[in-house]
């Protein structure tokens, strides 16, 4: 990518962010053009003040310049304040802005991109990416632009005061930026390096830390360990060798300060023995020189920062060009209440070269209860992946109701179809927000409702802030049971047509259970359902079996009909005991 078309890119994501904040962007733009003007008559005013003392002027006109340049000081201050104040705000503003597009981007993606990149990763492409543009947001175009307007203000004084002085300086500064500017991007890609090896740290703790009892374990603290010293030395190396690129253009700042002054007194010097200039005006020329000099190096730190940014604007944009491949056809209209389901002819992998399933058929009526049984890795889960649409099929059709899948608009599906499995994820938020996935539009009494229709009353009474209560982080002050109960509550909330199962019940105690179970029986009834079932007293319920084995239907049909054929394949697992087949 050339650098204008990355300068490009920039400037659309600077002006999509900050366009909704004009009003700001104005006040800030007026704030600035003030603080400059008050800058360049400063230097004007001390070299009245020394012309004049030079004269022996009234002791009243040095007064009144003295206060003036006083005056003009504190302005330029409290602009600063000001302009400091109202861009931190802008930035914040664009930036939060900015990863809250980011994240629903991101979630909005298919699972085959989510199961290629850890958490931790992910978290750090969000806000890590988007801290790193903070600057670019902030003070970028306060300062570029402020910056370039007081060099041409400077240079415009200088050229009124004496051409020749305005001519050196003048190509002096164009000297300065051009090297800047040639040099502005040489760390766009170390830069970029840099990042990714932050994010692959992110992603190894995150890791580590989610895995920490295994680790400790079984004994591989060490080895973790030496492996997070090689992901430290990874980003070591890798922000050494961007920093030391994006020095670059200090250097060339430093090196244009040194010259700029040397180059400046030089001419104060030979203008001031011709009798060209003035004492007053040979401090000015110095002043401006030293002003010049500056706003150069306020550039080069922003191009250093702008490399920074052009490396999280790159990834950032990397992220944003990825679309989902799994879409809707705008169809949002399916009858109410339970829907039938089928599959026909349904294959799918993971891999191209591993089906998972393979030429899946059956049909489930509307209001059904399916058992789902099989060992592990036959491809129970995965059936129901399809179903929400997390994975599309790579051969064969489904349909929920008589619509096909794929014409349904994924998220409206998602709220036809809901599941409930052994783990539940809880958020460190209200019992509100975690019942209703912070949806505030849901009444409160509806939401009461469902708690005790699950059996969480009592429960629910001892709260101390009722709906408004905490939870712990990953409902660390709940029992297993009442986890579970809770993800129940989620879905009356929703009132999907089909309800997918796994088997919530598997690893609570017998009390626990039987509240599950009530629970269970309420939420089924009504609406089609599909439960992973991994025990006996599990598949009492349903009304049709379908046993998978290795991405194929071993056999399906009515439970009653399985149980009373004794060559049937669920009667020989009654038989054995399908706990035991299926643990």
């Amino acid at each position: 990518m050339s650098k204008l078309v990355r300068f490009r890119s920039h400037i659309r994501l600077l002006l999509r962010y900050l366009a909704p904040q004009w009003r700001a962007a104005v006040t800030l733009s007026v704030i600035l053009l003030l603080s400059i003007g008050l800058q360049l008559v400063n230097p004007q005013i001390v070299r009245q003040f020394i012309d004049a003392a030079q004269a022996q002027a009234e002791p009243s006109q040095l007064l009144l310049a003295a206060a003036t340049f006083l005056a003009a000081g504190i302005g330029v201050q409290a602009l600063r304040l000001a302009s400091t104040y109202l861009s931190t705000d802008l930035g914040f503003r664009a930036t939060n802005a900015l990863r809250a597009d980011l994240a629903r981007h991101l979630l909005g993606l298919d699972m085959t991109f989510h199961k290629e990149r850890t958490p931790g990763e992910l978290i750090e492409r969000i806000d890590g990416d988007v801290t790193a543009l903070s600057n670019f947001f902030t003070q970028f175009v306060v300062r570029l632009l402020g910056n370039g307007i007081l060099i041409i203000g400077i240079v415009v004084l200088l050229f009124r005061e004496d051409w020749r002085v305005g001519l050196i300086m003048g190509t002096f500064a164009a000297l300065g930026l051009t090297g800047l500017i040639r040099y502005g991007g040489a760390a766009v890609a170390d830069s970029a390096a840099e990042r990714e090896a932050n994010a692959e740290l992110y992603g190894f703790i995150e890791e580590r830390l989610a895995g920490l009892d295994d680790i400790r374990s079984n004994g591989s603290a060490l080895y973790t360990l030496r492996r997070y010293y090689e992901t430290l030395r990874n980003l070591f190396w890798a922000a050494t060798t961007a920093w030391n690129k994006r020095l670059i253009v200090i250097r060339i700042a430093v090196g244009m300060w040194g010259l700029g002054q040397t180059l400046a007194l030089a001419l104060g010097i030979v203008f001031y023995t011709r009798g060209v200039l003035t004492i007053g005006a040979v401090y000015m020329v110095l002043h401006y020189t030293g002003m010049l000099l500056d706003p150069l190096e306020q550039i080069a730190r922003q191009l250093q920062d702008l490399q920074k940014a052009a490396a999280g604007v790159q990834r950032i944009g990397e992220l944003m060009a990825l679309e989902p491949q799994i879409r809707g056809r705008g169809l949002r209209a399916l009858p109410a209440g339970a829907l039938p389901i089928s599959f026909d002819g349904v294959s799918f992998a993971y891999e191209d070269d591993e089906p998972v399933l393979d030429a899946v058929t059956f049909r489930l009526e509307a209001g059904a209860k399916l058992g789902l049984l099989g060992r592990t890795g036959s491809g129970k889960t995965t059936l129901t992946r399809l179903l929400f649409r997390l994975y599309d099929p790579t051969a064969g059709a489904i349909r929920l109701g008589e619509a096909p899948l794929h014409e349904l608009e994924p998220d409206y599906l998602r709220r036809k179809v809901a599941m409930v499995t052994q783990e539940v994820q809880l958020f460190r938020a209200s019992v509100r927000d975690n019942l209703t996935f912070f949806d505030p539009a849901i009444p409160d009494d509806e939401i009461i409702r469902v708690i005790r229709q699950v059996g969480l009353q009592d429960w629910f009474e001892r709260l101390p802030e009722g709906l408004e209560t905490e939870l712990a982080p990953g409902g660390g002050d709940l029992s297993a049971g009442q986890a579970q109960l809770l993800a129940f509550a989620r879905v009356f909330l929703t009132d999907p047509s089909v309800v997918v199962l796994d088997e919530p019940s598997s690893r609570l105690d017998p009390a626990t259970e039987r509240l599950l179970e009530e629970a269970m029986n309420r939420l089924l009834e009504g609406r089609t359902g599909i439960i992973i079932a991994h025990r006996l007293a599990t598949v009492q319920r349903v009304d049709d079996i379908m046993i998978i084995d290795d991405g194929h239907v071993r056999e399906f049909g009515r439970r009653k009909d399985l149980v009373s054929d004794p060559h049937s394949h669920f009667s020989e697992l009654l038989a054995t005991g399908m706990q035991e087949a299926f643990a």
